[in-house]
């Protein structure tokens, strides 16, 4: 499955993209993670999906500095187009 994830409350400046990929690496899934203007991060994930649930479910708690208000979740097909976890600049 792929997964598109806008996570919004205190997520920029506090080292959430760097938690996100660490994240992804933990559970093998393929993507990126990047800052919106917005002051969101969008996340776009593939893989197993009961992997991808468990890792919204740790977005969620975040780092130590990140207030996580609110994740948006659309779930697609898998399209195999990522080969790892990256931050998108």
């Amino acid at each position: 499955m792929q997964a598109h994830i806008i996570v919004s409350g205190r997520v920029q400046g506090v080292g959430y993209r760097y938690f996100v990929m660490r994240l992804a690496r933990k559970y093998r899934l393929t993507g990126w993670v990047r800052n919106l203007m917005t002051g969101e991060v969008e996340i776009e994930i593939e893989g197993n999906r009961g992997l991808i649930e468990s890792m919204i479910q740790a977005l969620w708690t975040g780092n130590a500095w990140a207030a996580v208000r609110n994740i948006q979740t659309t779930w697609e097909s898998f399209s195999g187009k990522y080969k790892a976890f990256d931050i998108k600049y």
